[in-house]
């Protein structure tokens, strides 16, 4: 089954050129079903490539998927046109009398910001609590979980020595979760940070569990005891050059001094020159398709109103 998404939105092109099924919003008014209600909370700059990222793992399921795209009010996002964001995206405060089946909360450029001088860092945790009672299930990548897991648990992140970017093989450590249902004993998983939390951190909390895990990238996911919010250290859904575009930006600002790292395990024979390959796509459709059916279908109230009623 498709995801459902608005009929202008430039991503129905580019996944329909893939052979991904996405069903405009006036084709879906005809279907006599209830979907699942993902809001996914875009703070990365390139808000248009994301959605396809986004919206490419989540149309690999056979359940129809009604998708809201928000934004961080009063924020300002300077590489997203205002004409795409002002057609279609949504304040939070024009949803947050609403519930949701699922929330997605992206990774955002602020690994060596302090969260506090964050400027929309209150409005982030407005949400964070809003989700609690209002979402049944909230997917954190990247920044937002590393940030989430300061928000729930106090667990400050520590700033590596160098950034960690690569395609790195992640261990499942509890192949009996449904979230990691049908994974390999291992896979890899793109990453792209500064920020690390040890895990004896993770290991005061008895309310965490690391599911899969690396030496040098630590715990890469990990969920609360109820699946109610789920924690993605990684880049899974980045697309073949999205590593790449990172590098070259990170190059043509450095100096002589500070060159960035070439991103591990990543280009053929680690030449950019020979193009990067892409050997994790299977395992983001299986983690986001176990999310969607395990975290999310199997685990909401029919009537959505009904969210949030047990908390």
């Amino acid at each position: 089954m498709p995801i459902k998404v608005i009929d202008q939105l430039p991503a129905v092109e580019a996944l329909s050129a893939e052979n991904v099924f996405v069903m405009t919003e006036s084709r879906a008014q005809s279907q006599d079903i209830r979907p699942l209600k993902i809001a996914i909370l875009n703070l990365m700059p390139n808000k248009i490539a994301t959605e396809v990222q986004l919206l490419r793992l989540l149309a690999n399921s056979p359940l129809q998927v009604d998708v809201d795209l928000l934004r961080i009010d009063d924020h300002v996002s300077k590489n997203t046109p205002p004409s795409h964001l002002n057609c279609f995206y949504r304040y939070f405060s024009e949803v947050q009398q609403q519930k949701y089946d699922g929330l997605i909360i992206t990774g955002a450029p602020l690994g060596l910001v302090d969260y506090e001088d964050v400027t929309y860092w209150a409005q982030f945790g407005d949400i964070l609590r809003w989700a609690d009672h209002n979402v049944t299930s909230t997917l954190f990548l990247c920044w937002a979980a590393h940030a989430a897991l300061y928000q729930y648990y106090g667990l400050q992140r520590e700033i590596r020595g160098e950034k960690l970017s690569g395609v790195y093989w992640q261990q499942v450590t509890q192949p009996l979760c449904p979230l990691v249902r049908g994974f390999d004993d291992e896979f890899l998983v793109p990453h792209s940070r500064y920020a690390q939390v040890p895990e004896q951190k993770y290991q005061q909390h008895e309310d965490l569990h690391i599911l899969a895990e690396a030496d040098v990238t630590g715990a890469y996911l990990l969920q609360n005891s109820s699946g109610s919010r789920v924690f993605v250290t990684g880049h899974p859904e980045y697309d073949l050059t999205t590593l790449d575009e990172e590098y070259q930006r990170d190059l043509a600002g450095a100096t002589a001094t500070a060159a960035p790292k070439l991103p591990e395990n990543y280009y053929r024979n680690n030449d950019p020159l020979q193009g990067p390959q892409k050997l994790w796509q299977s395992h983001a459709f299986l983690l986001f398709s176990n999310w969607l059916n395990y975290y999310v279908y199997q685990a909401t109230p029919f009537e959505l109103s009904q969210i949030g009623q047990s908390v």
